[in-house]
Order: C-alpha cells, then structure tokens, then sequence
C-alpha cells in the first residue's frame, strides 16, 4: 500500500470518530440497572461516547442532585422526582417519560403466587421485602398495592424494606425474605431471568409507574450537547427496543 492509500485509510479512521469523545454521568433509578447496561453499548456504539451510571433510588439521587451531585442526566424511576427537580431549577427542562415500570411478586422459594394474597398472609410467610416507599417509587407503589387489597396492616409486621430495589433484590436472592416486590424489568433480565417464579400484580391496584429523563443543570453546563444526544437517544425507536426486551411498557 502506498502513501497516499495509507494517507486515505488514516483519514477515514479518524472521520468514524467523534472529534470529542465523552463520559457522561448518569444517575440511574435502581430498577433501571439491567436494562442501562444495553443502553450504555448502544449509545456508545451510535455516539462514540461513553456513559458512567450511578445506581441508587430515585429520592436518594434527587436529594444529591439538589445538594450538588455533578450529574449530567437522571433517569428516575417515577415522575414526582425530576419534576421537582426542574421546578427547583436543577433541571434545563420537564422531563419526559421514557417508559412504564411494572410491579411484579417475585421469590426464590416454593410458593404458590396463583394465591399470592392468602400466601403472603399466611404462615409459610415472615419476611416480605419492599424498596422503601420513602425514596422509591416502586416501594411506594407497592404500599399503594397492599392497600388496595387491604393487606397492609396484616402484612405490616411482616415487611423488610431494601434502600432501593437493588437491596430489595438481594434480600429476596439471598432468602433473606420470603418473596419480594420488585420490577418487572428485574426478573426479565438476563442475570436473573429463570430464577424462581413470579406473578405481575393487577395494574389497577397501584398507579403506572411513569419513569422520567430529565437533562440536568450540571450536564447543560458541563456536556450540554452529549448530555442532550443522550436524552434524545433514550427517547429513540432503539433505546424503546431494548426497554420493552426489559419488560418496560412503552410510552
């Protein structure tokens, strides 16, 4: 090969990479966690750039970001978190859904979910985990459950609530509980798809877990067209792809 051919393939090396190749910062909703590893292949692989995920539950993240947290997007798990946010200024606009979370009854041990209500409230059952209702939306939702079937007093001494739906998760993994309420896009996942069983709870029984995408004041300063490409990208006939194979519904 010659000069000018080694020349050419040089150049065309360089054009099929971004000019500024970045790492952007994401706070992730805990339930999100499976489903953000694909994400973060797919957009590197469109972009060029990299993501670095920060896990925990949606309040907990909200409360870092207003005490100063330098990240760039927030994907929560609900709603009521990154509006705040953009009420209070943290956030360069409302956020938008980018997908429904569902809330499934899931356990490790043998136990007959077709009863799940007469189950949980009878003896074979002590420990029940719960994300906390206080910083988690799907810990919220899951109260909201239990008190539309009427099982929240009788369950109260019963529960064990997680920091978020990751913790909630181990607890259930490690028999630590009986069974748990978790994400539908956890039991779905690759890691735990095929581990013990689980049952979807009755949609009408809790309120739809709309999740938001917010772009957040420190990414508009610091990253604000990567931070606004990753925002669009969530929100992309890609990214809807891989969040309904992770048992999202779809907006």
């Amino acid at each position: 090969m010659n000069r000018l051919s080694l020349l050419f393939v040089g150049l065309l090396s360089m054009a099929c990479v971004p000019a500024s190749a970045g790492t952007l910062t994401v706070a992730v909703a805990a339930n999100v966690q499976y489903a953000f590893d694909d994400l973060q292949t797919a957009f590197r692989k469109e972009s060029g750039h990299d993501l670095k995920p920060v896990y925990a539950s949606s309040g907990k993240l909200t409360a870092q970001i207003m005490n100063g947290a330098p990240f760039d997007v927030f994907l929560s798990a609900d709603m009521d978190y990154p509006e705040k946010l953009h009420k209070e200024g943290h956030a360069t606009a409302a956020p938008k859904v980018y997908a429904y979370g569902t809330l499934v009854l899931w356990t490790l041990k043998d136990l007959d979910l077709a009863k799940w209500q007469g189950v949980l409230a009878g003896p074979a059952v002590t420990r029940i985990a719960v994300a906390n209702p206080k910083t988690a939306p799907y810990g919220r939702e899951t109260m909201k459950a239990l008190t539309y079937f009427k099982l929240d007093t009788a369950l109260k001494d019963k529960l064990v609530f997680g920091e978020n739906i990751s913790q909630t998760n181990q607890y259930i993994q490690s028999r630590a509980a009986d069974v748990g309420f978790t994400a539908k896009s956890v039991v779905v996942s690759p890691e735990m798809k095929g581990q013990g069983k689980w049952i979807e709870l009755p949609k009408e029984s809790y309120q739809p877990i709309a999740q938001g995408i917010v772009v957040l004041a420190h990414g508009a300063k610091t990253n604000a067209a990567i931070a606004q490409q990753f925002h669009d990208f969530v929100l992309s006939a890609k990214s809807r792809a891989i969040l309904e194979r992770h048992g999202y519904l779809l907006p």
